[in-house]
């Protein structure tokens, strides 16, 4: 058995941390990863398809059906059929859902804020380097 390099040790942990931090915030006000994201994206970028929040969230369009329904019938969300194309479904934020969608980015903020603490900006800046030295590298064709 080979033993732990310190580019498996690096991978381990980016991973741990990546998989640790989707569903932290989530557990942290109670409600699933995927419903935070629908509030957050729609409070962001206005009435939105369907279509367009499957992609974001990268789920399936029964799973984005099902998550919107619930915000409308907890009068956080509406829906409506797409006047330009009557194939696709708008999801909006009602007055209720803005409201919470504005608490939950508040809260997401102190959240980020408390989950930084002790780390530095100019560790933060390495971090952010490496990681978007490894996007590129992903990104780049391999040299034969």
């Amino acid at each position: 058995m080979r033993e732990e390099t310190s580019e498996d040790r690096f991978f381990r942990e980016l991973g741990g941390a990546c998989a640790e931090l989707r569903q932290a915030f989530a557990r942290h006000v109670g409600m699933s990863a995927q419903r935070v994201q629908i509030l957050i994206r729609l409070r962001r970028e206005g009435e939105t398809s369907h279509s367009d929040l499957r992609q974001a969230l990268g789920v399936d369009g029964a799973s984005v059906t099902r998550l919107v329904k619930e915000l409308e019938a907890e009068g956080l969300a509406g829906r409506r059929l797409d006047p330009a194309d009557n194939r696709y479904t708008l999801a909006a934020l009602t007055p209720a859902g803005e409201r919470m969608a504005a608490d939950l980015e508040r809260s997401h903020q102190a959240y980020q804020e408390r989950l930084l603490g002790g780390v530095t900006a100019q560790e933060q800046e390495i971090v952010l380097g490496a990681l978007r030295r490894i996007r590129a590298n992903v990104t780049e064709p391999e040299n034969p």
